[in-house]
């Protein structure tokens, strides 16, 4: 295992900045350290541990033949996000995020499933 991130690393990146405070989910308050300026600020000691278990995570799922989903609708982050995920055979998100793609896939799918048959049904002229 690589060594893990540093605090020092996550700050220079910029990593400790998280939304608004307006605009927070009640689920990140465990992880909100303190707020500044209308900002929240991102405990790191428990990133750096997160990151560490999700390391671990996707090392095990990678070796037992696992994909992993690459996600960032981010403009800057769209490119690099692309060129990892091809670089390593697995898949990525970096356009629109569809809401409900994981929690709600049923749904989805059967949305899906709807829209080929409305193709099938217009290559047959139906």
């Amino acid at each position: 295992m690589p060594d893990s991130v540093t605090i020092k690393q996550l700050l220079e990146a910029g990593a400790h900045f998280g939304h608004q405070t307006s605009r927070w989910h009640p689920r990140m308050k465990n992880y909100i350290f303190t707020k500044r300026n209308g900002i929240h600020i991102i405990d790191l000691e428990q990133t750096i541990s997160l990151l560490d278990k999700a390391f671990d995570f996707v090392q095990q799922t990678v070796a037992e033949g696992g994909k992993i989903l690459f996600v960032s609708t981010k403009k800057q982050a769209q490119d690099i996000i692309e060129e990892e995920a091809k670089r390593c055979d697995m898949y990525y998100v970096n356009q629109r995020w569809i809401g409900g793609v994981l929690t709600n896939f049923a749904t989805i799918q059967a949305r899906i499933d709807h829209l080929v048959r409305l193709e099938d049904q217009q290559a047959r002229g139906d």
